[in-house]
């Protein structure tokens, strides 16, 4: 790209393909997974949609195709090698490749290291740290048979500024650290490696766990922008950092919070 003629005007994606884990949602809410799936397929690309539930991977599947959109469902337990194996075969097997990998499963946590168990804290490591680990070990072979690609793990805005979710926020550090060492390693064979930390975003996630109204308005105002965030938000910056428009980012960490980590304690007037 030596010229603004060379800039592309769309998103490079057509005809690529990619795997998103925690690419369900209950019912047709839209978590980040959904939302990054549904954006990629959008913009061209054939996604493999990654869930523990068969049932909600197919009903993300189903939203693609309805848009128009090539997607196939997988189940798979991602803290299992086999299954991270079996995805990636079955990305090879319907669609020929494999370009283009969102990590995006995690789980929640609260409590210090006094108050946290042993095993909640090693569960924690193994599912937000421990799975991305595995799905990029069998993922990254088959990108550069294609000849490169691009990662996004999903890590939080807990990492910056930590509020009492200590195991929670240790992985999702974790998850930054990991995504900058896989860039230095995997530079030289063309795959990009970025992170998004989401701050409060309101998704099928947070709300069945049930969620007062007014605690969903401190969340919004935690904002500077005084909106709410959703897995649209995520999923726009994932599609991001996955196109060729990011072409030259690597390495990074793409906060979608609306402002939140910028948000110190009231000043007096």
């Amino acid at each position: 790209m030596d010229s603004p003629l060379d800039v592309p005007d769309d998103w490079g994606l057509d005809g690529k393909v990619a795997i998103v884990t925690g690419g369900g949602a209950a019912g047709d809410g839209i978590g980040n997974g959904r939302a990054a799936a549904i954006l990629l397929a959008k913009a061209g690309a054939r996604v493999v949609v990654v869930d523990r539930a068969a049932e909600l991977a197919a009903r993300t599947v189903a939203m693609i195709e309805a848009l128009g959109g090539k997607a196939i469902g997988c189940e798979a337990d991602v803290t299992k090698p086999e299954d991270c194996r079996a995805m990636v075969e079955a990305a090879l097997d319907r669609f020929g490749r494999l370009d283009l990998l969102d990590n995006n499963v995690g789980i929640g946590s609260r409590g210090s290291v006094v108050e946290e168990s042993q095993e909640t804290w090693r569960r924690v490591m193994q599912v937000n740290v421990e799975t991305m680990f595995l799905v990029a070990k069998h993922a990254i072979p088959a990108m550069i048979r294609a000849g490169g690609g691009a990662i996004v793990n999903v890590s939080s805005i807990s990492a910056l500024r930590p509020r009492g979710l200590t195991a929670y926020s240790a992985s999702k550090g974790a998850v930054i650290a990991l995504t900058r060492a896989m860039a230095v390693d995997h530079g030289p064979d063309g795959i990009r490696v970025n992170c998004v930390a989401p701050g409060p975003v309101y998704t099928p996630m947070v709300y069945q766990r049930g969620m007062s109204e007014e605690a969903r308005a401190r969340r919004r105002t935690a904002s500077l922008l005084g909106i709410e965030g959703t897995g649209w938000d995520v999923g726009r910056a994932v599609r991001f950092l996955l196109s060729d428009h990011a072409r030259y980012v690597t390495g990074q960490t793409l906060v979608v919070d609306g402002g939140a980590t910028l948000r110190g304690p009231e000043r007096d007037t």
